[in-house]
């Protein structure tokens, strides 16, 4: 574990406030260097994850933008529903259930997914929250948390190698100095992680999903990327797969960047049954009803499978080191602000 302190990043009153004026006036704030370095940075996060995906064998497919149904475990944000031919679609907040759908086709694919979620005004302050925002998606048949986990380490690693490389100018224009990674990178479980935050004061649910300032607390403590794994299963959603040997848990882990950026990435292994699924809608009070062609897939059968989404705004402000995500979109929708 590799672990320091480090000064927490908040936000000052004043980039709080230049919020709302950051976003209504992008149309002049793209054009500074600082915005073509972010932007220029975020092109080579991109580049480097076509690169390192493509030479492991996978396939890029297009993302679901609006659908029947989509994710619903996003921690209390809000979704967009709209008219659709006599429907009532929804825009996608995550595609993990077409992810499953794939890679019955496909053994590892991935997309650069459009995602919209409503979150709450209040999290506009916490500098890490788009309502409109892009995920690396994949997902890999028969795969395990371990399998991808190994490739998230090296996504992490030959991205901020490659940065250092080759956007040297970018980064002096931001005044960022990034440090390497290790090849894997540190792991603790959540049990671990709920411990070390009650030894720093918090009062925690221990079923439930780690609050932000906790997280930030956390995050703070370490000088590299970092993953949390083995999550209650109250805390997650019905599309994760129980812990055989420990069936209070689920298979799902969260890859957390440091210097108080909090969390990047959330995934884990799939539940893939008919009746592995219905019981755990059960559990999480979700409406069957609801999902119909999913379950009719899972009941003509698909193969088990593991994966993740990075959140490509999140990644670039970390790399960048950028206060607010709003300077990590070209077109920013910031909770709360129109």
């Amino acid at each position: 574990m590799v672990m320091e302190s480090i000064p927490h990043r908040q936000l000052s009153s004043e980039v709080a406030v230049d919020v709302g004026r950051g976003v209504r006036f992008r149309y002049r704030s793209i054009r500074s260097a600082r915005a073509r370095a972010i932007l220029t940075i975020q092109h080579e996060i991109s580049r480097v994850f076509r690169k390192v995906l493509d030479s492991e064998g996978f396939l890029e497919v297009l993302a679901p933008i609006i659908g029947p149904v989509t994710d619903p475990g996003i921690r209390g944000a809000g979704t967009i529903e709209v008219p659709f031919y006599g429907e009532t679609y929804v825009l996608m907040t995550s595609m993990i259930l077409y992810k499953q759908m794939t890679v019955a086709s496909f053994p590892r694919v991935y997309s650069f997914s459009p995602n919209l979620r409503l979150e709450a005004s209040a999290s506009s302050t916490t500098g890490r929250h788009l309502v409109e925002f892009y995920q690396l998606d994949l997902e890999v048949a028969h795969g395990t948390c371990e399998d991808v986990m190994t490739l998230g380490d090296t996504l992490m690693f030959e991205v901020i190698r490659t940065v250092r490389q080759k956007c040297k100018e970018q980064l002096a224009t931001l005044g960022r100095t990034l440090h390497l990674p290790p090849r894997t990178l540190p792991q603790l479980t959540f049990s671990e992680a709920i411990e070390l935050l009650l030894n720093d004061g918090f009062t925690l649910d221990p079923a439930e999903e780690i609050p932000w300032e906790a997280e930030c607390h956390l995050s703070n403590q370490f000088s590299t990327p970092f993953w949390i794994t083995n999550y209650p299963a109250t805390s997650r959603g019905f599309y994760y797969l129980r812990d055989a040997d420990h069936p209070e848990l689920v298979r799902s882990m969260d890859l957390v960047l440091p210097e108080g950026y909090g969390e990047l990435s959330s995934g884990g292994e799939r539940e893939y049954t008919n009746k592995g699924v219905l019981q755990r809608m059960h559990e999480t009070g979700e409406e069957p009803q609801k999902y119909g062609w999913y379950l009719d897939m899972l009941e003509e059968g698909i193969p088990p499978s593991a994966g993740f989404g990075i959140g490509l705004e999140r990644l670039t402000r970390y790399v960048a080191g950028v206060p607010h995500i709003w300077e990590c979109s070209p077109f920013p929708k910031v909770p709360g602000v129109s």
